[in-house]
């Protein structure tokens, strides 16, 4: 008999800000932006979402969710509460990475306009924007100090959503 609590999850983890990690794990930004391409060589892999202690500083992503979304206050906030739901300095997540690219300066106003609104970001031009998708709550969080740059986590198998377990 295996003990099922013993099994272990290896991936990759990344660390985002609030409110940026609630709203990946909420399937709301399917776009991740950085400066450097950071996930290019995870495509086709799963990422842990750890979410940090501090907070994102701009404050683009409000104007996105009612502008772009079209949400009221009180669903902005329903999604915020929503993304706190496991607290800070912790691995709350998974999503699936895809396809990273160099956000080019010219591109079509509406296609931009897209891409920010993915991104829940504006700005993005020079950036390397990485497709997130299949975003999943863990079922309680791994307390766990974030890093820099991608790190490795070990999730236990009783942690996982119900269709990642073997």
């Amino acid at each position: 008999m295996i003990n099922r609590h013993l099994i272990n999850m290896r991936v990759a983890c990344l660390s985002f800000r609030q409110p940026y990690a609630g709203l990946v794990l909420n399937g709301v930004k399917s776009v991740e932006t950085r400066w450097r391409p950071l996930l290019a060589d995870l495509r086709n892999c799963t990422l842990a979402i750890h979410i940090a202690r501090s907070d994102w500083e701009g404050d683009e992503w409000s104007n996105i969710l009612t502008q772009m979304f079209g949400m009221n206050h009180r669903q902005v906030e329903e999604l915020l509460e929503s993304g706190e739901r496991f607290g800070r300095g912790v691995v709350a997540g998974l999503v699936d990475v895809g396809e990273t690219w160099c956000c080019a300066e010219d591109l079509p106003p509406e296609e931009m306009k897209e891409l920010e609104k993915a991104a829940c970001l504006t700005g993005l031009q020079q950036k390397y924007l990485t497709r997130l998708s299949n975003p999943r709550w863990l079922t309680e969080p791994l307390y766990l100090r974030g890093h820099k740059n991608v790190w490795t986590v070990n999730i236990p198998e009783r942690l996982l959503p119900s269709d990642e377990q073997e």
